[in-house]
């Protein structure tokens, strides 16, 4: 029966403090630790994954129980030592706090950390992601973490410190794993590719190192995928990005080329290409966000050694990546990747990847149409020296707002002499007269009339403009009113008492009519087509009950029809009498009825007593 074959990350697993790989400070805690007798009874080992947790805590149990011991050098030949190597060691107990992490796991701890050790001096208790455990839990093993029997050592060990109780962190000894560097992983793996007769090139290597993270576990399993790829040539880093689905260096210095150079359709074909071979979008966007933190990095490194040295890159690669960014500025690079991280987020929650990938690929090629602060700054310069042709002097007032206008047919003002004539009159007056129409192809011809016209304006010309007329200053407002409910509104019930730039007091026949006219509705807009008509930054208008004098003076008769050409007047139909009636009968004051005491009912009377005699209606 063949030997079962074990991983190489497990075959090369650090067994004494030694081969520890980038983590110097803690393996010389330990070793002091162990020469000095100084064994503390906790332990938290924090830290990313892959860094050495597990394998520390391992290495130092073997020191502490090993038949030699304690040492340094455990002898690896004694039962304690055997017990470890080959994970089932009756001393050292590795619990998984992911799957034991109820209350009742750590009272199960409690009940066996009284019996003493078998072959070692110490009974140890690796805890392994301990922030799994229940707040329970914790609290369970509290009192004896703190003052636990002499032989028991507990080791807890965590990639997630922060989710571990503060009660817990400070009755321990607390050591932080940090990452290890590239070139600590790649002369790792250069050895074990050694012994494992595996032919990979060094930048295949490093290419592994850089998708780890700082993780040696991770780079030991992707060189064990990747060793039985192929084992006719050499391994490449080609071979590693088709491994890992990462794009070649190659690809993504066309692919930046076209977006750097706004050369959409090329872009989006090599986008099409990458996509078919495998790619996943994420990925194609997280490369890109490494590329143009690569480019950013070499645009500000003069030092060629330095700029190897951050970006992990060959000096080959580092010469087209200079090549490349010297066409980019630093701001530009700058918005590449704000846009890529944003669309990098978009693609993790749409079910549509590609759709999204495109979409970011077509606007970094299009928006990339970048102007340089120099550019930005020569233009503006040319600006204000009136450099550039068809440029815009300033002007000394400022611009006015002009609302669309409708087309209306506007009959001439006529204020008659009656103050008795109600209202009414002057509607039906205005619907069996003729009106003229404003010619709009001839702005300049004058109407044939003694009494002033309003004529649309051209498109650069003021609608109108203010003649000192109360009633030709309050025709124009009317016609700035965009919402036709609100014009009709103001038309038919309303009247001018003063219409100025300054100041605009209208009036009602009714405290109903004059509430309306003051909520947003109906307000907003008249004061925005005031301000239009005299073009002035702010005007206060006063909306109140009018007086009969000033209810009684007679309106002017303005028509608004939506066609331009002149079309006969309907005759009125019954509707339009109903309406004229109602509006007769709305502006003529209420008659007050005298309420005598015989027309209460009981229940009034009543009520009448309690109140002493006061009516409330």
């Amino acid at each position: 029966m063949t030997e079962r074959y074990l991983p190489l990350y497990r075959k090369y697993r650090p067994q004494t403090f030694l081969d520890l790989i980038g983590q110097e400070n803690i393996v010389k805690a330990f070793s002091n630790a162990i020469k000095l007798g100084k064994i503390s009874h906790a332990y938290l080992l924090c830290g990313p994954r892959g860094t050495g947790k597990t394998s520390s805590a391992r290495i130092l149990a073997k020191s502490l129980n090993c038949a030699e011991g304690p040492t340094l050098t455990p002898c690896g030949k004694c039962p304690s030592c055997q017990d470890i190597l080959n994970s089932n060691p009756i001393d050292v107990i590795e619990i998984d706090a992911a799957s034991n992490r109820k209350v009742e796991d750590a009272r199960n701890i409690l009940e066996k950390i009284q019996f003493v050790p078998v072959h070692g001096r110490y009974k140890i208790y690796i805890i392994d992601e301990v922030h799994m455990l229940t707040p329970e839990a914790f609290n369970t093993l509290l009192k004896t973490l703190e003052e636990p029997p002499e032989n028991v050592i507990f080791i807890l060990a965590t990639t997630e410190p922060h989710k571990v109780l503060d009660t817990i962190i400070s009755r321990c000894q607390r050591f932080d794993f940090r990452r290890i560097t590239n070139d600590d992983i790649v002369k790792r793996m250069k050895y074990i590719a050694e012994q494992e007769k595996i032919n990979i090139s060094d930048d295949a290597l490093a290419a592994i190192a850089r998708s780890s993270a700082g993780g040696m576990r991770d780079s030991l399993a992707l060189l064990d995928q990747i060793s039985v790829s192929d084992t006719e040539k050499q391994i490449t880093p080609e071979d590693v990005n088709e491994l890992l689905g990462r794009l070649s260096y190659d690809v993504l210095l066309e692919l930046s080329s076209c977006i750097l150079n706004a050369d959409t359709q090329n872009a989006i074909l090599i986008l099409d290409k990458i996509y078919n071979k495998g790619n996943e979008p994420l990925q194609i966007v997280s490369n890109l966000i490494q590329f143009y933190r690569n480019m950013l990095v070499v645009k500000n490194c003069s030092d060629r050694n330095i700029a190897i040295e951050l970006t992990q890159l060959s000096e080959q690669n580092i010469l087209k990546l200079r090549e490349q960014s010297e066409n980019a500025e630093i701001e530009q690079l700058l918005y590449i990747i704000e846009r890529l991280s944003f669309y990098s987020k978009e693609i993790k929650d749409t079910t549509n990847r590609y759709l999204w990938l495109e979409l970011c690929v077509i606007e970094l090629s299009s928006n990339v149409k970048y102007s340089s602060y120099a550019q930005l700054l020569e233009r503006i310069e040319k600006l204000e020296a009136g450099g550039v042709s068809g440029a815009v002097q300033p002007s000394s007032s400022p611009p006015r707002y002009n609302p669309p206008v409708p087309k209306i047919r506007v009959e001439a003002l006529k204020v008659e002499q009656q103050p008795q004539a109600p209202v009414v009159q002057h509607i039906k007056q205005a619907e069996s007269e003729p009106v003229k129409e404003v010619n709009e192809s001839q702005p300049d011809t004058k109407p044939v009339q003694s009494e002033p016209v309003h004529e649309e304006p051209a498109p650069a010309v003021q609608a109108s403009a203010p003649s000192g007329d109360m009633f030709s200053n309050w025709q124009g407002v009317l016609q700035n009113i965009e919402s036709v409910p609100s014009r009709m509104f103001f038309y038919n019930l309303s009247k001018p008492v003063s219409v100025t730039p300054e100041e605009m007091t209208i009036v009602f026949g009714k405290e109903i009519f004059v509430r309306q006219a003051k909520e947003d509705s109906k307000h907003l807009p008249l004061k925005k087509a005031a301000l239009a008509f005299f073009g002035v930054p702010d005007i206060k208008i006063t909306i109140r009950l009018g007086s009969h004098e000033e209810l009684e003076t007679a309106k002017p008769v303005i028509n608004f029809e939506k066609k331009s050409e002149p079309e006969p007047a309907p005759a009125p139909d019954s509707r339009e009498e109903e309406n004229a009636q109602y509006l007769e009968a709305a502006m003529k004051p209420k008659e007050e009825k005298k309420i005598t005491a015989a027309d209460y009912s009981d229940q009034a009377k009543m009520i009448l007593d309690v109140f002493n005699g006061k009516i409330i209606e």
